[in-house]
């Protein structure tokens, strides 16, 4: 693959640990990259992405201090700091 046709890589933060992403993926998917899950429920279950359209919360962490926030939503950014709840 050309260096033309590669997507521009980023750097965010999951949990205090520094991950590469191409430009453009969503948090949800940053996560699941980072083979973590986005929350706990309150019964102890692991929670990621269901819906991927905002609708269903499940994908709920904490980006840049905004707690509750949808990562399915939500486009990774440089330097972007994001914990899983």
């Amino acid at each position: 693959m050309s260096e033309q046709m590669r997507p521009e890589q980023i750097q965010i933060t999951i949990d205090q640990q520094s991950i590469t992403v191409a430009a453009g993926s969503t948090v949800a998917v940053a996560i699941a990259l980072a083979g973590l899950n986005c929350r706990t429920s309150v019964t102890g279950e692991p929670r990621g992405p269901l819906c991927a359209m905002g609708i269903c919360f499940e994908c709920r962490a904490t980006v840049n201090g905004i707690a509750h926030s949808r990562t399915c939503q939500l486009l990774c950014e440089p330097a972007m700091d994001i914990r899983t709840q």
